[in-house]
């Protein structure tokens, strides 16, 4: 069963960011491992390859997209257990990602941010990262993974409702 949408958007100096929390019965540490380590990723995204830090480009292959393509992403910032920043441009645009971890009572509390360019439909791009966010609680949970038909077009008309 699929979550019902929950990302939020929120204006900025900037544009708009697309904002999505998911809390998780874990240590931050082990949350951080799900969204750094390679082999970790690898279970709900894709694996990366090269020397990550701060200011250098790591290589992800998007497993779960068509043709499993592979894109450059650029670390903005990386403050382990808490805090990661990472840019890359493709086909679609420049996309600015960040993911800010917090611990409370065994529970960590993942914060997604995706800073949208002015073009950038968040009817598209909302439903994508609800998808990834749910596979990666699947992958956490070594439950069975979300279908994204259940995401796409079906969650277009609240993104469309947040635009508005």
């Amino acid at each position: 069963m699929t979550n019902p949408p929950a990302g939020r958007l929120e204006r900025t100096e900037h544009g708009r960011d697309l904002i999505l929390t998911r809390t998780y019965r874990a240590p931050i540490e082990d949350v951080w491992a799900s969204i750094t380590e390679s082999d970790r990723t690898a279970r709900w995204f894709g694996p990366w390859e090269g020397e990550a830090g701060p200011g250098r480009t790591i290589r992800v292959q998007m497993t779960y997209e068509d043709e499993q393509p592979w894109a450059d992403y650029t670390i903005d910032t990386c403050v382990p257990p808490r805090h990661l920043g990472l840019r890359t441009v493709d086909e679609y645009g420049s996309w600015h990602l960040e993911a800010t971890l917090t611990e409370q009572d065994g529970q960590t509390e993942l914060v997604f941010t995706h800073h949208l360019e002015s073009d950038e439909k968040v009817t598209e791009v909302g439903p994508g990262w609800e998808y990834y966010l749910d596979a990666l609680g699947a992958a956490r949970a070594g439950a069975p993974y979300p279908d994204f038909d259940d995401y796409y077009p079906a969650m277009r008309d609240y993104y469309a409702n947040l635009e508005a």
